[in-house]
């Protein structure tokens, strides 16, 4: 599968009841349908993200540039420091249904409440419908991931 090229996403939510902010990059991110409008992530079984949208269904999601391949990089590092230092620099905003941290620069953002849960193999996939859109650099290019690498189009 690392020969199919995805596009990079940052998962976020708050997780209670601490309201400390989560978050977790993924290449494993599709829309699902228009009408509901409806997107899937897949997540691996018992991370912290798993473990924290079993429980909280409002989460957020930003479509990450190319120029955010360090926001990326920072949220996938095992290992790492808490997710409050993660946050600290990063430019964001709160989605107004949410909660969520949607990150700045961000091709797009979605506020998403979880509809479904299903086990598959090591992996949990979420659907869930898509309770709002923004654009926040519509312009941009996206953050791509082929080969075990982030890369540019063209």
């Amino acid at each position: 599968m690392s020969r199919l090229a995805a596009g990079v996403v940052l998962v976020t939510a708050v997780e209670p009841p601490l309201d400390e902010d989560v978050g977790m990059t993924a290449t494993a991110f599709v829309s699902v349908s228009l009408d509901p409008p409806l997107v899937l992530v897949s997540l691996r079984s018992g991370s912290r993200m798993d473990d924290l949208l079993a429980e909280q269904p409002l989460w957020g999601v930003s479509v990450l540039a190319e120029g955010q391949r360090h926001v990326a990089g920072r949220f996938a590092m095992k290992g790492r420091i808490s997710d409050r230092l993660l946050f600290a620099d990063l430019p964001y905003t709160r989605g107004e249904l949410t909660g969520a941290p949607l990150i700045g620069g961000a091709l797009a953002t979605l506020e998403c409440r979880t509809e479904q849960r299903v086990e598959a193999g090591d992996h949990t996939l979420v659907v869930a419908r898509v309770l709002t859109a923004a654009f926040p650099s519509p312009e941009g290019a996206p953050l791509t991931y082929f080969r075990g690498r982030y890369r540019h189009l063209g």
